[in-house]
């Protein structure tokens, strides 16, 4: 039986993806950091059966990286690895002259320096699976210059870089960093809350895409989940 980690899974892209997965059958180690809210997303991909380990913590605190990594071993290994955490750097989003420099650095914290010590942790389990594969859940944020979306923007960017370079020195490994395209999420709400999302896409309708990647496996790099799903960004 096939094993992820999905970070940031308790709503938004990270829930609709664990639910599809365990659709498939996929057993899964959920992260999140509000347990009560995590705790419902591990109960809805239990429905179908599948095992579910959920780790409320944050990817931040090297010992629940750890605790990830030991719980997908202890259901027998790990095939998949999905950064999808992510913070903004400021609630809601500013522009660079008033971004406070320390929430700059929790946004590269959480987005750039956690996600490769997951991947640090990971590397044994996901070197020795048949289809190891890494997911860092971008944005266009990271290769579009928006005003007030530079902290977060920035914090992509270098996201795409590592995986970009971890997919050289792994080529045993899929490594895909994924654009999602715009999506309607507390995470987007938070950054800006006077938009209208009411006519954004539901996350749930962009994880076909991200299937498609699992089902076909093309080579490491960036893809956008729009374009994977034939829609005209």
């Amino acid at each position: 039986m096939a094993v992820a980690i999905i970070t940031g899974a308790s709503k938004g892209l990270g829930r609709a993806l664990a639910v599809a997965l365990a659709r498939q059958g996929w057993d899964l180690v959920l992260d999140a950091r509000t347990a009560s809210v995590l705790e419902e997303s591990a109960r809805e991909a239990r429905a179908y059966g599948t095992r579910v380990v959920a780790l409320p913590g944050d990817v931040t605190d090297a010992w629940h990286r750890a605790a990830l990594v030991a719980g997908a071993r202890e259901l027998g290994g790990l095939d998949l690895l999905v950064s999808n955490a992510s913070a903004l750097g400021a609630e809601p989003l500013v522009r660079l002259e008033a971004l406070p420099p320390a929430g700059l650095r929790a946004a590269l914290e959480t987005n750039v320096v956690a996600a490769l010590g997951l991947v640090q942790e990971a590397l044994p389990l996901l070197r020795a699976s048949a289809a190891g594969t890494v997911i860092a859940v971008s944005s266009d944020a990271a290769a579009e210059a928006y005003e007030t979306w530079g902290g977060y923007g920035a914090s992509k960017a270098a996201l795409d870089h590592l995986a970009a370079v971890l997919a050289v020195e792994e080529p045993g490994l899929r490594v895909w960093a994924v654009d999602p395209g715009d999506m309607r999420t507390d995470l987007y709400q938070a950054a800006v809350p006077v938009d209208d999302d009411s006519g954004r896409p539901l996350p749930e309708s962009v994880v076909p895409g991200f299937l498609r990647l699992l089902a076909e496996r093309p080579a490491s790099g960036r893809y956008a989940a729009p374009e994977l799903l034939g829609v005209e960004a």
